[in-house]
């Protein structure tokens, strides 16, 4: 891994755990074990930290989900697959959605991490909407509106309670 992607790793696990203000050039600078002026390097503001770590957790998770029609074609539901990504960050990993977490925070993030926000929900909705679409549902935009909200609602419930058992249930 380069030195880029190990500040990028810090970073995530920083903002997961307590939002885009939990970290600052000089905590992930250690954590690496460089200089926070080499972070600079790598990252001028923590805006553009921000928006690439943002950038790069949506690409990741668009992989990880796939493509809805080769899912289709194994046979699988692809709201499932989606659902697992979520099941996996929050009950694997005591994580939550990186995306979700920021959107959360969004009037107080700088614009390049908003605008990479905004490209994780309408990324995801389009994908969700296609899933819905294959698996016939009616209303589609709708489905996937609500699938992703459940979601995301889901963790935050189960984060602020301490009790993943929330999540289980709301995605039975």
């Amino acid at each position: 891994m380069s030195k880029k992607d190990d500040l990028l790793k810090v970073a995530e696990v920083k903002v997961r755990q307590g939002g885009y203000n939990n970290f600052s050039f000089r905590e992930i600078a250690n954590e690496v074990g460089i200089k926070s002026a080499s972070v600079h390097y790598h990252f001028p503001t923590k805006a553009d930290l921000g928006a690439e770590l943002a950038h790069q957790y949506t690409d990741a998770f668009l992989a990880a989900l796939g493509d809805v029609d080769e899912i289709k074609a194994r046979g699988e539901n692809p709201i499932d697959i989606y659902t697992q990504i979520f099941r996996g960050a929050l009950l694997t990993d005591d994580k939550m959605c990186l995306c979700g977490l920021l959107g959360a925070q969004n009037e107080s993030l700088p614009e390049k991490v908003q605008i990479e926000v905004k490209r994780f929900f309408a990324k995801n909705l389009t994908w969700l909407q296609a899933a819905h679409k294959a698996n016939g549902e009616a209303d589609p935009e709708y489905a996937a509106i609500t699938t992703v909200s459940l979601l995301e609602g889901a963790m935050m419930i189960s984060k602020a309670l301490n009790d993943h058992s929330y999540f289980k249930l709301a995605t039975q």
